[in-house]
């Protein structure tokens, strides 16, 4: 069975938010949902996580810089996050829908290449062979070859663990594109952006805001 488990994010002490997630590769969740979310702009700006066990859960306790901790006070929202929701607990349509950032990089990828990746997806998806239950989120060479790849129960947090897995090894933008197992929700286009990645490619059907923001991001939705 997958594992589903509350997972409570602490920045400098305080309370942001609760997400329900597979717990492995936390740390990587951490900085992925950091940066995608606007907390931090570098990997730098966090000093410090720490993976600590509650009664009813874990948390996640990350110390950030006093700039991004300020920012962030600014914005602060309380927010319970399901499995297939991000906007659980916003309180304005402002707050809970941002401008996507706009992807300057340009990849060109070949019809081929996009094929051989999705066919080897399940050969990297150990979790899911087992289960059946989670989502992946994998990081393709032009060519097609997956090089990085995380599982998650969410899709969204699929995509953040790889995002932080690969700031925190560095990467090149340019030199790939994103591949995901579920649906292409706007959040899952939204968080490329973030990440700077140009092409992201989905297994289901997108939606219409996921289009609207691939076309005002520039990003290249298959």
């Amino acid at each position: 069975m997958a594992s589903e488990v509350p997972v409570a994010l602490t920045y400098n002490k305080r309370s942001h938010v609760v997400m329900m997630v597979t717990p492995d590769a936390l740390e990587d969740f951490a900085v992925g949902f950091s940066l995608t979310e606007g907390i931090i702009t570098q990997t730098s700006d966090i000093q410090n996580i720490s993976v600590l066990t509650r009664e009813k859960g874990l948390e996640l306790a990350v110390t950030v810089s006093e700039d991004c901790f300020a920012h962030l006070d600014k914005q602060r929202r309380n927010l319970v996050g399901r499995t297939g929701c991000g906007l659980c607990g916003a309180e304005s349509l402002d707050q809970a829908i941002h401008n996507p950032a706009v992807v300057t990089s340009r990849v060109y990828v070949t019809s081929s290449g996009l094929q051989v990746a999705i066919r080897s997806l399940n050969d990297h998806q150990p979790l899911q062979v087992v289960t059946g239950a989670v989502h992946g989120a994998a990081w393709c060479s032009l060519e097609g070859e997956i090089l990085d790849l995380r599982e998650d129960v969410g899709r969204h947090n699929a995509l953040d663990k790889l995002i932080g897995h690969l700031h925190r090894t560095g990467f090149d933008p340019g030199s790939g594109f994103m591949l995901v197992s579920s649906r292409a929700s706007y959040e899952m286009v939204y968080k490329a952006a973030a990440a700077g990645m140009e092409v992201l490619v989905a297994v289901s059907a997108p939606t219409t805001m996921a289009i609207d923001f691939a076309h005002r991001s520039g990003i290249t939705l298959v």
